[in-house]
């Protein structure tokens, strides 16, 4: 490992990464993907987790990619992606970046059109998983209590 190859930026899935953190490390700055998932990618990939992200060749990019973009047909276990079951295809996918921020947010559509209890929270700003409202997830004037003058 020379200095000649070394690069300070490395863009994997349209994404700049740090050149200087190790692989696992670098590949979580990724949206979707963390750190078990990325020690997993590695592993899959034939890659050393712990080496300089900096040293990743051309093709380490794009054999990175190509896992990134059908991890269970490359070995990756069903249970550990991110959208097991895709509510659209019925596959187990795993999306990153700007995949997964608009299929969160057409989840939450879909929960607020069909008017489940989910989606209402959701419109309303509450929480969504059944805890206590008393004191918290307040905000707003009626925080404190008020009291009567004399």
């Amino acid at each position: 490992m020379d200095g000649e190859n070394f690069r300070h930026i490395v863009r994997v899935a349209g994404v700049d990464l740090n050149g200087d953190r190790q692989l696992r490390w670098a590949l979580t700055g990724i949206k979707g993907i963390g750190i078990n998932f990325a020690t997993m990618l590695c592993k899959v990939a034939g890659l050393d987790p712990y080496m300089k992200t900096g040293y990743l060749t051309d093709e380490q990019v794009k054999l990175i990619e190509s896992i990134l973009a059908d991890p269970v047909s490359k070995g990756i276990p069903p249970w550990s992606v991110n959208r097991p079951k895709d509510y659209d295809t019925g596959r187990d996918v795993h999306l990153t970046t700007a995949k997964l921020v608009m299929a969160w947010r057409e989840d939450v559509n879909r929960l607020r059109r069909v008017r489940a209890y989910r989606g209402i929270r959701h419109e309303l700003g509450l929480p969504l998983r059944g805890q206590r409202t008393r004191s918290n997830f307040r905000h707003g004037q009626t925080l404190g209590v008020s009291r009567r003058k004399k």
